[in-house]
């Protein structure tokens, strides 16, 4: 059995799929499922049972026998929400349940980190271990994840096979139910189609000028190919950062969606909201060295080739993967 916590959520089911199509099929979903908004997520793949999460502490110790690995994909991934007691249940004690019931009965474990962690980045983007204890996250989320790897690195005894992975901005399909977390393809492709044009927001900072704040942007299907080989292949473990290697501005970003769409751009700009101003990323860029040095090879997705198959194979009509 292969465990997906998080199965019913964006890169959950994405991985689910992955592993179908990769020929898992005995495959664990583990999620809350209370939410009607997310139950196409799953629906029709193909898996051996469903499990609440505040029941799998307790499966686990039952079936333990049957599980050759856990990817620990479940989190509170709301970058505004303030509460740290929040984070703490959810992203913190929960996760180190998870990973010490990893310890105890010797399974192996993968799970979900964040860029969230680097802050503004101004110690860089690399997953070295060493710089993990003076990193400085911008909000209660990034903490959140920052705090779980001190701690994974703190413990003598670890699994034989870990690996937590720092997601850079990942896109793709099955964020419906996101909200306002989704990511800046959905966003755009949506106030496209209502309005014809794009805001974006307006920079804030003197060191970039509107819209070319950049990131890393991810194709989910990427995200899915490099947990698969991990879990494959487990090689050194440790933290690993998952994105492209290349920054893109969000001018990129959004006139490949108007060339998805097939539309000329429209983009004009409007002030950063006042409650993430001060804690808002305006470059990130991983560093791809350590996966790359643990065997893999295989070419992330390009910005233009990703935008073009989730607004015109998902987006265009409204379809899962």
């Amino acid at each position: 059995m292969i465990v997906v916590t998080g199965a019913a959520g964006f890169i959950g089911s994405n991985l689910v799929t992955g592993l179908n199509r990769a020929r898992y099929r005995d495959v664990v979903l583990v999620d809350d499922f209370s939410r009607p908004d997310r139950v196409r997520n799953y629906e029709g793949k193909q898996f051996t049972t469903k499990v609440d999460r505040r029941e799998f502490p307790h499966w686990v110790r039952e079936n333990h026998r049957f599980v050759q690995v856990i990817l620990h994909l479940g989190a509170r991934t709301d970058t505004t929400e303030l509460s740290w007691e929040v984070f703490q249940e959810l992203n913190v004690d929960y996760s180190k349940e998870v990973f010490n019931l990893s310890i105890e009965f010797g399974l192996p474990v993968i799970y979900a980190s964040s860029a969230a962690t680097y802050g503004i980045g101004e110690q860089g983007y690399s997953d070295s271990h060493e710089l993990v204890s003076s990193l400085e996250p911008l909000n209660p989320y990034g903490r959140s994840k920052n705090e779980f790897d001190r701690w994974v690195l703190s413990l003598d005894r670890k699994p034989f096979f870990w690996a937590g992975l720092k997601f850079f901005n990942v896109y793709g399909p099955n964020e419906y139910h996101k909200g306002r977390m989704a990511s800046v393809v959905f966003h755009a492709f949506n106030q496209i189609r209502d309005t014809g044009g794009m805001k974006l927001f307006r920079s804030h900072h003197p060191d970039f000028r509107d819209g070319e704040q950049a990131r890393d942007f991810i194709y989910v299907k990427d995200v899915v190919d490099v947990i698969i080989y991990l879990m494959e292949n487990r090689p050194a473990s440790g933290l690993y950062n998952l994105g492209t290697g290349r920054a893109s501005t969000f001018l990129d970003l959004v006139t490949c969606t108007f060339q998805a769409m097939g539309k000329e751009p429209s983009i004009s700009f409007i002030d950063t909201p006042e409650d993430i101003r001060e804690r808002y990323q305006y470059f990130t860029e991983a560093k791809m060295g350590k996966l790359r040095d643990a065997g893999y090879g295989k070419e992330f997705t390009s910005l233009e080739v990703g935008v073009k198959e989730y607004v015109s194979d998902f987006l265009m009509n409204g379809m899962i993967y």
